[in-house]
């Protein structure tokens, strides 16, 4: 009978630092290139939109691309997170990393079947099983974005909303914001790309 290899963070160490982002899921492993720089652009326009409402509210911490590691089989990056200042306190490791689930995790797709994958599939149900308890996944082609919010003990699809629809939230108590303000600053040519 064939084993199954299964990855650990251990493996993790043994990677080479070359600007690649890998990640484990159910010792599964997943290899992302470099993203595209409108990627980063979205990651760094949610986090500043998250940044700017948290700041009057002091309750939390947005940050963006930190190391999650849920299990040995299980050590993700997700592309920007909010946790509250009470549950950062008891999640955050010596070592740097969150060990157990933010409140508030964001991904951008990245193109490809595989790079979706990941996120609607193999990060969603991640997600769902460790207990966050909102899970936006941006598109910066569609210039949309998907929330799922925990019901019932897992992550649900609430709605995929739309440039000119307000996103709000139902832990960020006064967020709200368009969506098209994650987008700003791409150019429409590049949606054709």
């Amino acid at each position: 009978m064939a084993s199954t290899l299964r990855f650990t963070s251990s493996d993790l160490e043994k990677f080479p630092d070359d600007g690649k982002r890998y990640e484990i899921i159910d010792g599964e492993l997943y290899l992302s290139r470099q993203p595209h720089y409108y990627h980063q652009l979205v990651c760094f326009r949610v986090g500043s939109l998250l940044e700017a409402w948290n700041e009057k509210s002091e309750i939390g911490q947005v940050n963006l691309a930190p190391g999650v590691i849920f299990a040995e089989d299980d050590d993700v990056a997700p592309d920007v997170i909010w946790t509250s200042n009470a549950r950062l306190a008891t999640i955050l490791s010596p070592d740097g990393k969150l060990h157990a689930a933010p409140e508030l995790i964001v991904e951008v797709l990245s193109p490809g079947t595989a790079n979706e994958q990941r996120d609607r599939e193999a990060k969603l149900k991640l997600y769902s099983r460790r207990g966050v308890r909102e899970y936006w996944i941006a598109n910066w082609r569609t210039r949309q974005v998907e929330v799922y919010r925990r019901e019932q003990a897992e992550l649900r699809m609430v709605g995929t909303f739309l440039e000119d629809d307000v996103l709000d939230s139902t832990i960020l108590e006064g967020f709200a914001c368009k969506v098209g303000d994650f987008f700003r600053g791409i150019p429409l040519e590049a949606y054709a790309a």
